[in-house]
């Protein structure tokens, strides 16, 4: 059996499987984020470990013969996070987060630096690892001193598995510290950001061992060791693995918290200029392009708090079917946004709200909007060379079909539903663990799932869904200069 455990924004996510890939138990607890100013986004490590106790707990109720045969973990979790870790392996100071934009302005002078966009592939965004360590250095030099490794989310949660530092190639190309292309880390990035190579941890390939669980953690999980512990990835790479997209050209959209639109290459393809990401993958040989939005269904997640109304009860008032955009533009810049803009500054807007405008109308606008971003995503990695010709949908979004539609429509693009409800990153890192135990060839176990359903674009109301999209990014070029004043 494997244990895939998925450390998600929100929260964890454990399934066990078998050797077919089979998930004969699953369990989830949440974690708690922190905004405690504008911008700025946290969460404590500790806690991370507390719901990963919590989910083995429940994962041990649920099947506990299944549990007790696991013998290889996988880890996946949220991106670019900063955990700081001082001489004795405690945290320093609350995790700063993916979709936290104080950093800004360190973003801004790495990116500048000599040789940073050659050796990382990527524009250095404010939510990366690196600007986060700056700001650091800048405004808690006290605790910069301390710092003597930097983890990933998911990196933490293996210190306490395992007692080893160790991150995977795919996770740590998202630090602004890796040279994506060697898969490895670069002394000229790190001396940029005022850091050294002895404060990282040991890099494996996300397929590879990374560690093993420690004796205590055996005993309490009542687990006979050994057991190993893959390198695991970052949770897009880990999707990518879940829904069996490796190789070249293979891709999905992923309507999450955050929306990705990912595509797996057999070559290392930057192109920083576009703001597309170009990540190593979470197996060798491979990397992967991806366009981000920093607010997919949180946007819904917003509207739904701000309306008093629950998400299920505001996406099932929609039909099934579109008819059309609505009159309503919503651009879902809550937190800044990543492709193509690289903006901190941007914010969200509704325009051309009327007396009319009731909480239906502001769904579909804010589904819409989120379809418009992810057509910009696709636009920046069509400037690269990159076209899909159909995408796998994963992430909580993807239960609507209004949305499904909207978005095939929008992007022009087909939609591929897969069968079953368990493809996600922690699936991605069970198999990464199989991998790992079993030395295998990813390509045997990183299989594609069933195909449930397509979803094709309404082709008769493209061009009424471009024009909206075209008066979208009219909205953004009218408002930026504004959110930048």
């Amino acid at each position: 059996m494997y244990l895939g455990l998925d450390l998600g924004t929100s929260g964890l996510r454990g399934i066990v499987v078998d050797e077919g890939g089979h998930v004969l138990a699953e369990a989830d607890a949440s974690v708690e984020t922190s905004t405690p100013r504008s911008g700025w986004s946290e969460q404590v490590p500790g806690e991370w470990i507390e719901a990963c106790q919590k989910v083995v707990t429940q994962l041990r109720k649920a099947n506990a013969a299944a549990f007790s045969a696991v013998r290889a973990v996988g880890l996946s979790g949220h991106m670019h996070g900063a955990t700081l870790i001082d001489k004795d392996g405690n945290a320093l100071r609350p995790c700063i987060l993916w979709n936290d934009t104080r950093s800004a302005l360190e973003a801004a002078d790495l990116d500048g630096a000599a040789g940073m966009r050659a050796i990382t592939g990527n524009i250095v965004f404010p939510g990366f690892t690196a600007p986060k360590l700056e700001w650091v250095r800048r405004h808690e030099p006290e605790v910069f001193a301390k710092v003597s490794k930097v983890l990933l989310p998911k990196d933490y949660l293996r210190l306490w598995l395992t007692g080893e530092y160790i991150s995977d190639v795919s996770d740590s190309a998202g630090t602004a510290w890796l040279d994506v292309d060697s898969r490895e880390w670069s002394d000229t990035a790190l001396e940029q950001g005022h850091m050294h190579r002895d404060q990282m941890p040991e890099l494996v390939e996300g397929s590879a061992v990374g560690g093993q669980l420690r004796p205590e953690i055996l005993l309490n999980w009542e687990l006979a060791g050994p057991v190993i512990v893959a390198g695991g990835a970052g949770d897009n790479a880990a999707a990518a693995c879940g829904i069996g997209s490796i190789n070249e050209g293979a891709g999905f959209l992923s309507l999450g918290t955050s929306g990705v639109l990912l595509v797996a290459k057999e070559s290392y393809a930057p192109a920083p200029e576009t703001a597309v990401h170009c990540f190593c993958h979470a197996v060798p040989e491979r990397w992967i392009q991806m366009g981000v939005i920093l607010s997919a269904t949180n946007s819904l997640n917003w509207l739904s708090r701000n309306l008093g109304q629950p998400v299920g009860a505001l996406a099932s008032a929609l039909p099934d079917q579109i008819n059309g955009p609505s009159g309503t533009t919503f651009l879902p810049y809550l937190s800044g946004e990543r492709t193509p803009h690289n903006d901190s500054a941007i914010r969200g807007a509704f325009l051309g709200l009327d007396i009319a405008t009731d909480p239906k109308a502001l769904t579909q606008s804010v589904m819409e909007g989120v379809a418009f971003a992810m057509r910009d995503c696709l636009e920046a990695l069509k400037a690269t060379g990159t076209t899909p010709e159909s995408l796998t949908v994963v992430g909580g979004g993807a239960r609507s079909r209004f949305w499904l539609e909207t978005l095939a429509t929008v992007l022009n693009t087909r939609l591929v539903l897969p069968k079953g409800s368990e493809f996600g990153a922690a699936t991605g890192a069970a198999r990464l663990a199989a991998c790992a135990l079993r030395g295998a060839d990813p390509a045997g176990v990183m299989t594609p799932p069933e195909t449930a359903e397509v979803i094709v674009p309404r082709t008769e109301l493209c061009d009424g869904y471009e024009n909206a999209y075209q008066l979208y990014r009219q909205y953004y070029a009218a408002l930026a200069p504004l959110s930048a004043s």
